[in-house]
């Protein structure tokens, strides 16, 4: 019986012991769960200061672009605000810039004109679209063999284009056989395509005035030109310009040759 009671304490005695060390163990984890704890604060920490750095670059490359661009949140919300008003003031100003640059072109510099009829075959054809040269005759005098535009002064928005033959102060005269004579010489020149078959008013002298032209066609017998008293001389105001490039049409693109040229 004591035998039996003795093996009984001693059986006890190991449950305690077991228990203790259980005891030990759940102290162990405790710590360690404390261990664990202060990783994980000090990973948020790190990924605080991480979020906070790229707040700071986030802010910093808007700064730096809105220095870049020369405005701010606010220019922008000025932009956005402006009247409309104003937006179409600035596109009507835009177009009058542009119209009245195209005037001063158009006036003093050069012009598109359309050749209408084979007078000026064949150095110039029906419907070729030319760019007149309004520039040059502001600093420069027309010379011999120029080919001009002029208006006719019988007929509203209607020109004419020619080559000038007789200069200012010069004699001119067409004789029975086609000739071009300049002060009583004949005139060198291969710019007809055929022989004259009517002088016209050509055929006694005619005498140039001081700002006068004598200009014909070079198709001499299919053109309407100084020999005829409705066109008569030209005078030096009334010259517009002159040829100075064919731009259609595309396949005959080129400048027109004039006879200093």
């Amino acid at each position: 019986m004591d035998q039996k009671d003795l093996n009984l304490d001693e059986v006890n005695t190991t449950d305690d012991y077991d228990l203790k060390e259980d005891s030990d163990v759940e102290e162990v984890a405790g710590e360690s769960d404390d261990y664990n704890d202060s990783d994980d604060y000090d990973k948020d920490s790190d990924n605080d200061a991480d979020n906070e750095s790229d707040e700071e670059a986030d802010d910093g490359s808007e700064n730096d672009s809105e220095k870049e661009s020369g405005k701010t949140d606010k220019d922008k919300d000025d932009e956005d605000d402006k009247p409309f008003w104003k937006d179409i003031l600035e596109m009507a100003l835009y177009f009058a810039g542009v119209f009245i640059l195209a005037v001063l072109i158009v006036t003093f510099v050069g012009q598109r004109t359309v050749v209408d009829g084979s007078s000026m075959s064949p150095t110039l054809s029906d419907k070729d679209n030319l760019i007149v040269d309004k520039i040059s005759y502001r600093f420069n005098d027309p010379k011999r063999f120029d080919v001009v535009v002029f208006p006719y002064q019988h007929a509203k928005r209607t020109y004419y284009i020619k080559r000038i033959i007789g200069l200012p102060g010069e004699e001119v005269y067409i004789d029975p056989d086609g000739n071009i004579f300049i002060n009583g010489e004949i005139l060198e020149e291969d710019y007809g395509a055929e022989t004259i078959m009517n002088a016209g008013r050509a055929d006694t002298p005619i005498q140039l005035g001081p700002d006068e032209y004598f200009v014909m066609g070079d198709n001499r017998n299919n053109s309407s030109d100084s020999r005829d008293y409705m066109v008569g001389n030209i005078n030096r105001k009334d010259l517009i310009g002159r040829a100075f490039v064919r731009i259609y049409p595309f396949k005959d693109f080129c400048v027109i040759k004039h006879g200093d040229e």
